[in-house]
């Protein structure tokens, strides 16, 4: 009741480094497989389902917040410097599948592509040239983007005060901002991707964690290897 909170960034000791890299590089071969074959497998098919409305069509281009969208780049590897325990990194890398999967599944239901116009990124044309090497174009209902944002700050916010929360939120909600107005997504897109991802963060991360707290646990080999913080 009075353990003191505790820094939000930490070393996490090797050993947990080095399952973070093999659970992480697992996690992004899934993500591969799953978001390149659901790509694929729509851009082999006919149909598109329309997902806009025509309203949005004149949400404007902010070629800038690239930056922002791509913030996601750095959120996952610093995982285990904020969450620093085998439970919270595993539950965090299964929350991680489980949405990627689900949304998969969503993309194969729901075969579409942005609707938007086109525009000029100007002198951040080199940056969306790559960005789009890697989203690909038929990947759009839920917004996997938005979904894996909200799984892993909301990860990050547990046991935070007000200010790290809402700090953890802004720059969430900052990304999903960013996936409107750089024209990746459309609304249905990011509100669907919110509710995936919340409702991922609820139904298995916190589950995950309630659960394993209660386990029986091994004990600890190091003292930053531990399950729980000193």
């Amino acid at each position: 009741m009075n353990s003191a909170r505790r820094p939000f960034l930490g070393w996490p000791g090797w050993r947990l480094l080095g399952e973070a890299l093999v659970l992480g590089t697992a996690q992004t071969l899934w993500w591969v497989a799953v978001y390149a074959g659901a790509d694929w497998l729509t851009s082999v098919r006919a149909e598109r389902v329309r997902i806009h409305l025509d309203a949005e069509l004149a949400i404007p281009f902010v070629p800038a917040l690239i930056l922002v969208y791509r913030s996601i780049d750095v959120m996952f590897p610093i995982a285990p410097f904020i969450l620093r325990t085998r439970r919270e990194v595993r539950g965090l890398t299964l929350t991680l599948a489980i949405v990627t999967g689900l949304a998969g599944v969503g993309f194969l239901l729901l075969p579409a592509e942005p609707a938007y116009p086109p525009s000029d990124p100007g002198v951040w044309e080199p940056l969306f040239a790559w960005n789009r090497r890697i989203v690909l174009t038929y990947n759009m209902v839920p917004s996997l983007h938005v979904a894996l944002t909200v799984v892993t700050l909301s990860a990050y916010a547990q046991g935070r005060g007000t200010l790290g929360k809402g700090l953890l939120a802004g720059w969430g909600m900052a990304i999903a901002i960013s996936t409107l107005l750089t024209h990746h997504h459309h609304l249905l897109d990011v509100l669907t991707g919110l509710g995936l991802g919340w409702g991922a963060h609820v139904l298995v991360y916190r589950r995950w964690l309630a659960r394993s707290a209660v386990a029986p646990s091994v004990p600890p080999s190091g003292p930053r290897d531990t399950d729980h913080m000193p």
